[in-house]
Formats: C-alpha cells, structure tokens, sequence
C-alpha cells in the first residue's frame, strides 16, 4: 500500500462534531433547531481553531484583527472575524489550505462570470465526500433509491455537475444520468434521446437549458410531461419565478431553486412553497451584512450574503463574502422546515444602473416574463451613459408577429413598471446559449 493511500485511509475520520449530530438517521432539515445550533457552535469552534493552527493565512487575518478562536463560541460571535474576500483568492489555488497539498483530491475552477482572475477551490477525499454527505435533507431534497436522475449541469472544471452526481450517487443511493450541458457530447439532441431511453423522474439543469431541452424535445415530437417527473431542481443562473413557471408548464412538474457557489457548496433549498431558500444549516452558517459598512443587518434588510462553511475542516471558509444579494425571512415556513429562509435579490455586480437607480435583472426579467408576447430569450443591453435607455432584445412568443407598434407597446409597459425609459427590439431567431445564458450586457 502506497504511503499516500495510507495516510488518506487514516486521515478518513468523521470530525467529533459531526459525528456527534449526524451520526443516526436523522436527516438534518428535521433536526430541531436547537440541535442544530448545537451542533453549528461545535463543528465552528474545531474548524477555527484547526484554521488558526494549520493556515498561515488565516493566522495572519486572525492575528491582524486581534482575534483567536477561542473567543468565537457561537455563530453570534462571527461577527469579531474579518471577511474573506474572492480578491484573496483570486490567483492562490492554496491558499486556504490546513493540510498537505498531497493530500487535495479535487481542484475546481470559477465559471469566470464575477470577471477577473480565476477562483479555485481545492478538496481532500474527506472534506468532499466523507463530511459533505454526513448530513442529508430529505424533505427539501426528496431523492433516494429507485430514482432516476437527469444531471444536465456543466461537469467540466466547474463544480455543477460533479457535485450533485456525487449528492444523488452517493449521498441519497439514486440513479444518475450524466447528461452535462453544452459539452462535447452533452447535446440537447443526446439528451433528450437519453430521456426517452431510460425516463428519469428527476431532473437538475439551468433555467435556460430547460428551456433548450423543451424546444428540443418539441422537434423530436417527445412530450416531457409523459416523463411525470416528481421534481425539476433549477440552478446555476438567475431565474425569475415567471421564468420558473414557464419551465414548469414545458416539462409538467414542480420546479425548485438551488442555490450555491463554488467556493461555498449548498446555500438554499426552496421548498415546494416556493416563498425564497432554506439555509442548508448543516452545511453552513449565512449572514446578510451591509455591503458598505460590514454590518449584519436584520431579517427584512437586503444586503450582501455572507458564507462560513461547516464541514470544511481541510480548506475552511471563514465569514466569505459572496457578492450575492438577500434578505432573512424570521416568519415560519409552511413546509414545517425550521431552517431559515432568505430570498436571493440578485448580485452586486449584476445590477443595471440608470440615472442613478440600481435595479435588478431578476426584477426586470418578472416584469418581462409577464408580458405573454415576449418569448424565452432576452437579454437586457445596460446603457453605455447612466442618462440613456435600457434596451431589451428578445424573440417573440410563438405566433406573435414582431412590429415597431408591439415593441413600442412593450417598451411602455416596461417604464410603467419601472418608471425607467425602455426600447424594445425584436430578434427571430434569438441565438441560444450553450453556456450559461447571459441576461445582461453592455451597450
């Protein structure tokens, strides 16, 4: 036996504080919150003290703000640690690390969409698989044996389609179905073969592949419904809850949002209620801080989304700074999850700015989606001056004959909602995107 094997056999424990609260068969999204409380102040206090000991650069930031692990006891006490940023990471591959290099098995890549230098992340066996899957959620992610699961996210260099094969593998025991998105061979024609083959009753892919695979399976005469899918996951890119209802009448079933990053993993689970995300509390701790002044802000404020990660022993991330947008909901979920709810209101960088008004994609989107003479591809152009009009480029809805009259018509309803000045120019056919849609650009 190689040495290497041997060590990662032995390195092959489960940290006390998970094994202590995951240990049954308890599922975490059912656990009380008192449970998970505890065990969040557990896993928090033995990964900042490993982070402290093993990490120079962690040490360095604890150290430059006069602070030590062990006066952080509880989630509350997050607030005394310094922020990570994605600029510290931008360029440092390890960076993070509290192991040896040698023992990384897994080295992923940002999908590049914040701009700048690559982002990467790098995981041991242990902390990918071996910590990761300790907690399951079966309510808000109902899979297990006997499903069979379309993944028809990016598998390359990204974390997408890699990380929820192995969820649905080896952390619920389904079938999964390779599919990817916009690869070589990962195809709309291929996919929609496979589903005809082996009929998944799962499927997890971006809001506008879904839309691709329907148009697809419309050409070759398949009708998604028949499937009867008993869930669709939507991740990946923005989507407006139109959009999702869109998607949902093409493939016949509900249609849930995930949320998550690269660097974070799992960071909401919408429940069928669809009224914003749960936090995946066994994964890891959010906090919603003004994007200014680093202050956490309280349930109802919209601000930017801050991320510790709780099973994360090997590469910890400490109070990251995702970039995201949200809101805490304190009021009860009617799922009867206990876990806490945010709603996601984009991304900082995403926002269009116009004559001194930030406004959101998603919102814009809503307001776009609504208007049935609109088709399922759109891209907002932001203006090159902060004084001149948004432009929305979109194809029309089937059967809706493009004119100057339907576009000026559009383009009111656009400003009566925002009251921001709008043109609206008809595209047929609008190009379809094979990466990860695009809804914004600049003039």
């Amino acid at each position: 036996m190689s040495s290497l094997l041997e060590r990662r056999l032995l390195s092959s424990t489960i940290p006390p504080a998970i094994s202590r609260h995951f240990s049954g068969a308890e599922p975490a999204d059912s656990m009380s919150p008192q449970a998970l409380s505890e065990f969040c102040a557990d896993s928090l206090r033995a990964i900042l003290e490993r982070a402290y000991e093993k990490s120079p650069f962690y040490r360095g930031k604890m150290d430059e703000a006069g602070v030590t692990p062990d006066r952080i006891r509880r989630p509350s006490d997050l607030g005394k640690l310094p922020f990570l940023t994605k600029d510290e990471l931008r360029g440092h591959p390890w960076r993070l690390l509290t192991c040896d290099k040698e023992d990384i098995a897994l080295v992923q890549v940002s999908t590049g969409t914040t701009g700048g230098e690559e982002i990467y992340m790098a995981f041991t066996w242990n902390d990918y698989l071996l910590h990761d899957l300790a907690p399951r959620y079966t309510r808000l992610f109902p899979v297990g044996p006997g499903d069979v699961c379309l993944n028809a996210l990016p598998y390359e260099m990204s974390t997408a389609g890699l990380a929820f094969h192995k969820t649905f593998m080896d952390g619920y025991q389904a079938t999964v179905i390779p599919a990817g998105k916009g690869g070589a061979y990962s195809t709309p024609q291929k996919t929609v073969k496979m589903m005809k083959d082996l009929r998944p009753n799962v499927v997890i892919t971006s809001p506008s592949w879904a839309v691709m695979l329907a148009e697809e399976a419309e050409r070759s005469a398949f009708d998604l419904t028949s499937l009867r899918l008993k869930k669709i996951w939507l991740t990946g890119e923005g989507c407006s809850p139109t959009f999702r209802q869109r998607v949902e009448k093409m493939w016949g079933t509900t249609a849930n949002f995930f949320y998550g990053s690269l660097e974070c993993g799992a960071l909401g689970i919408e429940c069928d209620h669809h009224n914003g995300y749960h936090v995946p509390e066994a994964h890891v701790l959010m906090e919603i801080v003004d994007p200014a002044t680093g202050r956490r802000l309280a349930p109802g404020e919209t601000g930017e989304i801050v991320v510790t990660a709780l099973l994360r022993y090997d590469s910890p991330l400490l109070r990251f700074r995702t970039g995201d947008l949200g809101c805490m909901d304190a009021d009860p979920c009617p799922c009867g999850v206990s876990m806490p709810r945010f709603t996601m209101k984009g991304r900082a960088f995403d926002q269009i700015y116009v004559q001194g008004k930030a406004i959101s994609p998603i919102h814009l989107e809503e307001i776009l989606m609504r208007m049935p003479e609109v088709g399922n591809w759109f891209q907002f152009v932001m203006p090159s001056s902060d004084r001149a009009r948004l432009k929305v480029v979109c194809e029309p809805a089937r059967g809706v004959e493009p004119s100057a009259a339907l576009a000026l018509a559009l383009a009111t309803k656009m400003q009566a909602a925002t009251a921001l000045p709008f043109d609206v120019e008809f595209v047929c056919p609008f190009p379809r995107a094979a990466g990860k849609a695009v809804r914004v650009i600049r003039a």
